[in-house]
């Protein structure tokens, strides 16, 4: 079912958007805000008792140097201890340099400037909902007010089936934006990866944008992302800056957003100097419609183990684009806010998700990443898929390790780990308070790496176990929308 008729404007309505959370966030730092997360009592709480377990631990290891150095010389006098001393410091050694390579790379990084108004290409920007509520109104709003020539901007939307008042809210906005807005839905849920399909194949522009109708977008956001597909004719895709919208209803998204400023800016900063960033994220990313095309039967067909596969679409069309020898890029300048779990539940459902949607496609990458499958230098994506392979490998001998050192040494392995959170955990609380000025918010690297040290460590184990498993695990979850 599709929605043609086209309707004035009603400025009431977009009078009441004003409220978004659309603040433009440059490449500039912010004004300073410090001490925001005082005013919750139950953050000031896990952030003091945060700090009480690493500096209570830092004692600990000092009381028990003797023990540790006992620890150390039983493993020096065993094969197997040696054995993974020698394993854990060439991963050490690796990851470290990883991570120096890294820092370095991202002190190179540049984003690129918008490009003029005749420059910008012609875009289709595809907004998938499912059981989103309110929430897609919003989001198509502040499409709507993207700073990008009207004449050259497409807005399709796509109900996949949804149980809920989507389709009325979908409705609402077409109501508003009129012929600026087109509106379609499924006649059942398909999945989201249908209902992109379905926007790619009716799409008119040159560049797709595809945006998570749980996402808010800053004006200039479309305009620079799609602008290195106008500066490098061999862009194929681009990754948007993905940031937290719900911060500030619950812990784990403040967590989220210091964790999301690490992977994100940081992390892809440096892929993007290798021209290679492994994920486009469907929260925001930007395809061109030739590379789009040139893998789309193969994407909408995928199958892992036999079965289709109805999970990781955005790392899936990232590794197709990335095969067929184009170059993806990552922009920092341009931001979505989007909504994360803020329940433990909802958190390791979407983990695993992710984690399978790794394990699968690091397996397909593995197929060309060492053919000659672009032109230049193929050393970084090489490199990265290294790297993303030994995490993949090393899960499970890691895990044996740590539950035999839990088993014959807990005291040291607790103290041990905390301090090493504590040291290692402080370049993502350093970085987020430097980028963004937000000092108080930046220590939730700390409680983030506690929680996910003892209590998503079996994401990957598991992810890699169930890697054949469908479904998308946290669609159906009730959310007030």
């Amino acid at each position: 079912m599709e929605t043609n008729t086209i309707k004035s404007e009603n400025p009431s309505k977009l009078d009441s958007i004003q409220h978004l959370n659309t603040k433009s966030i440059s490449d500039k730092k912010p004004k300073h805000k410090f001490l925001k997360t005082s005013a919750n009592p139950w953050g000031i709480v896990v952030l003091v008792s945060t700090f009480i377990l690493m500096l209570g631990a830092v004692y600990l290891v000092y009381l028990l140097q003797n023990d540790f150095d006992q620890y150390h010389l039983d493993k020096v006098n065993s094969v197997w201890g040696l054995s993974f001393l020698g394993l854990g410091i060439g991963l050490l050694l690796f990851k470290g340099g990883m991570f120096l390579y890294n820092l370095y790379l991202y002190a190179r990084y540049r984003s690129i400037k918008s490009v003029s108004d005749e420059e910008l290409p012609t875009v289709t920007v595809i907004v998938p909902a499912y059981n989103e509520g309110k929430q897609v109104y919003d989001t198509l709003m502040s499409l709507a007010k993207s700073d990008f020539p009207k004449q050259k901007l497409q807005l399709l939307s796509i109900d996949d089936g949804s149980k809920d008042n989507t389709w009325y809210w979908m409705k609402e906005a077409k109501e508003v934006l009129g012929e600026r807005l087109a509106i379609f839905q499924q006649p059942k849920n398909k999945g989201k990866r249908h209902a992109l399909y379905r926007g790619f194949k009716m799409g008119s522009g040159d560049i797709f944008v595809t945006v998570d109708s749980d996402s808010i977008v800053n004006p200039d956001t479309l305009r620079n992302l799609v602008s290195p597909f106008v500066t490098n004719e061999n862009c194929g895709a681009v990754a948007g800056n993905i940031r937290v919208l719900n911060n500030k209803k619950a812990l784990l998204p403040k967590m989220l957003d210091v964790s999301f400023t690490l992977s994100f800016e940081f992390v892809r900063s440096a892929e993007s100097k290798f021209k290679s960033v492994l994920c486009t994220p469907g929260a925001l990313a930007a395809y061109r419609k030739t590379a789009v095309f040139g893998c789309l039967d193969a994407w909408i067909n995928q199958t892992f183990m036999g079965k289709p596969s109805d999970i990781g679409e955005d790392r899936a069309m990232t590794n197709m684009i990335l095969k067929q020898g184009y170059h993806v890029l990552f922009q920092r300048n341009a931001y979505a806010f989007t909504n994360v779990p803020e329940r433990y539940k909802g958190l390791y459902k979407m983990f695993i998700r992710w984690g399978r949607s790794n394990v699968r496609e690091n397996i397909e990458m593995s197929k060309y990443v060492f053919t000659d499958f672009r032109q230049g230098n193929k050393f970084g994506p090489r490199l990265l898929f290294i790297s993303q392979s030994l995490k993949i490998i090393m899960s499970y001998p890691l895990i044996l390790f740590m539950f035999v050192f839990i088993a014959t040494h807990p005291i040291l392995f607790l103290s041990s780990t905390l301090v090493s959170i504590l040291i290692l955990s402080s370049f993502p609380v350093l970085f987020y308070a430097k980028r963004y000025n937000k000092i108080s918010e930046s220590f939730w690297a700390y409680s983030y790496s506690i929680l996910y040290t003892f209590g998503l460590f079996w994401i990957t184990p598991y992810a890699i176990a169930t890697a054949s498993r469908s479904g998308w695990l946290t669609r159906e979850l009730s959310q007030k929308k």
